[in-house]
């Protein structure tokens, strides 16, 4: 195996909420269950039917998807265009990382929540099982550099590599990332190891300055 360059399979995430139980059951009354229309490529996530409208302050977005199962924080996650239909400014954050972000208000079919933190943009990470990541050489929050070829090839910096045991291989994006470059589901690209990336960095300052 290649340790320079890795393949990896690109899944575009859009807008979407995570809720608490406490949340949910707020949202779509005491006695509603999630109900999960189709199971995502991490295992045990899935996209549940429900959906959410989010208020921000400026406008709103409808029928966002409630991606299960419950957690133990609320959080919607959002691109850089949403922010501006919305009104808001959020940090580029590793999911679970809410601190001084802003909030928003939901409404469900049951009721309202008003959240005092939880909008983020996603950074964009790599899930990757430790078999693969010690192949690699790498660890969790290890960061790495990614290659999109094509007529909108491009180089995607600072991504997250996110190791655990459940996870399966797969490049997360939000859909502004994936539009930027003519990415979908399921097309692949290549992550480049830190060494090789710095050691390309070097390459071209040297070029640079003769």
């Amino acid at each position: 195996m290649d340790k320079t360059l890795l393949e990896v399979p690109v899944g575009v995430s859009g807008r979407h909420v995570h809720l608490t139980p406490e949340h949910f059951r707020i949202l779509f009354g005491p006695e509603a269950t999630v109900t999960k229309i189709k199971d995502l490529v991490q295992p045990g996530e899935f996209a549940a039917r429900e959906t959410v409208t989010v208020v921000g302050p400026k406008g709103v977005l409808e029928n966002v998807r409630i991606i299960g199962p419950l957690r133990p924080y609320s959080q919607v996650e959002v691109s850089r265009t949403d922010c501006f239909r919305l009104g808001v400014n959020p940090p580029v954050r590793d999911s679970g990382h809410l601190e001084d972000s802003p909030g928003c208000v939901l409404v469900g079919p049951a009721g309202v929540v008003t959240l005092e933190r939880g909008v983020i943009i996603a950074l964009r990470h790599i899930h990757m099982p430790p078999e693969e990541a010690k192949r690699c050489g790498l660890k969790d929050k290890d960061t790495v550099d990614v290659v999109v070829e094509g007529e909108r090839g491009l180089i995607f910096k600072n991504v997250l590599v996110r190791v655990h045991p459940n996870f399966r291989l797969e490049f997360h994006i939000d859909t502004d990332e994936a539009n930027a470059c003519l990415l979908a589901n399921g097309n692949k690209v290549k992550a480049v190891m830190p060494d090789v990336a710095r050691r390309t960095a070097r390459a071209v300052a040297l070029e640079l300055t003769g």
